[in-house]
């Protein structure tokens, strides 16, 4: 009798073009991911609610097992992603254009994170070296990415790599020719992320001696 009811619920959900839907809510990877708790939330988490970087899936799935402790990132932009870098390495460093939003992100990180207000312009750019280190990883997910591409690559680590988010974008065609001029080749991460439904790419650009073993 159930099963027979569940038949002909699924084929009422069927014809109502619904299926599908309904589908995906109960048992898919989007479900495992978080990805309806990110959209109903407008947060960028996972399914129990702990913080992700707003970047594709494919990407954090590729880059979380290859993360180490004794990593230092760099992050153009902050929130979420911070807090979720800061649980894996040694620090994080992140510079923000918007002094409220530095406040509401620094009262959620722990104490090997720090974010840090720059007005937009050549301060925000070259916040990078405010530290005075260099980093196994420099994300790039905030105002000014090109600017901050080309100026955060003296900042690396001999073997580090630099990540783009939204690398899709029209506006940031002219990264990968520049960065192939200096030695660099990538990763494309095609996919879904947190809270959106559109089609988006992050971009790891390594070198043949990188951090995460490509």
């Amino acid at each position: 009798m159930i099963k027979a009811l569940k038949k002909q619920v699924w084929q009422w959900l069927n014809a109502l073009k619904l299926g599908g839907s309904v589908q995906l809510y109960l048992e898919s990877e989007l479900k495992n991911n978080g990805w309806f708790r990110s959209f109903h939330t407008k947060r960028s988490v996972d399914a129990a609610g702990n913080p992700l970087p707003w970047c594709t899936y494919p990407f954090i799935a590729f880059i979380q097992p290859r993360l180490k402790n004794h990593f230092d990132v760099f992050e153009y932009g902050s929130g979420n992603s911070t807090r979720w870098y800061a649980a894996q390495v040694q620090s994080v460093q992140a510079v923000e254009n918007d002094e409220e939003w530095v406040k509401e992100v620094g009262r959620q990180l722990p104490p090997n994170a720090e974010v840090t207000y720059r007005a937009l312009g050549e301060k925000y750019v070259s916040a990078v070296q405010i530290s005075g280190k260099k980093y196994q990883i420099i994300v790039v997910d905030g105002r000014k990415r090109v600017d901050c591409m080309r100026f955060s690559v003296d900042f690396l680590t001999a073997d580090g790599v630099l990540i783009l988010d939204n690398s899709e974008r029209e506006s940031y065609a002219e990264v990968k020719g520049f960065m192939r001029a200096l030695g660099f080749r990538w990763i494309d991460f095609y996919g879904m992320a947190p809270i959106v439904s559109h089609l988006t790419c992050t971009t790891i650009f390594y070198r043949d001696t990188n951090c995460l073993d490509i």
